[in-house]
């Protein structure tokens, strides 16, 4: 069990965990988790945290088939400029490790903003906060659990 799970289970939200044996050696989390779950990789999205303005931290939600514009996050935030954020920073605001930062149950309630291309689909698939455990849900209650935005966040 994980907070991701608890925050979800706590909220009553529908919502189903996938677990999956996690290869140490890869290095792009998401695509793994779409490829050993044998799910669409657009709708497993990855969970990022940037710092705004070299302070405020803050998360995009997009799909692991995209890269995060930090333009449009800045733009979303209401900031200037976003970059990502210290690896030491993200573990104590969120308790998780990356490449496990789940977007549900983070220590410190972040900004959250998660892609528009989320909305297409009746579920999409977060970390559940580790490395091998997804959480499929609809985008309406990852939106509702985190307090999230919908916002165009992706550059192909």
């Amino acid at each position: 069990m994980t907070p991701g799970i608890n925050a979800a289970k706590k909220a009553k939200v529908n919502h189903r965990i996938h677990e999956y044996q996690h290869d140490p050696a890869s290095e792009s989390f998401g695509t793994e988790a779409a490829e050993k779950m044998g799910v669409d990789p657009v709708r497993v999205f990855k969970t990022l945290v940037v710092a705004i303005d070299g302070k405020d931290l803050a998360v995009g939600v997009v799909p692991v088939t995209s890269q995060l514009s930090l333009k449009l996050v800045a733009k979303a935030a209401g900031g200037k400029k976003a970059v990502m954020a210290d690896k030491q920073d993200v573990q104590r605001s969120t308790g998780y490790v990356l490449g496990g930062v789940s977007p549900l149950g983070q220590k410190k309630r972040l900004k959250t903003f998660i892609d528009d291309s989320a909305r297409s689909f009746d579920t999409l698939y977060v970390s559940a906060g580790r490395r091998g455990l997804e959480i499929e849900l609809a985008p309406q209650d990852l939106a509702q659990l985190t307090g999230g935005v919908f916002t165009p966040l992706h550059q192909d």
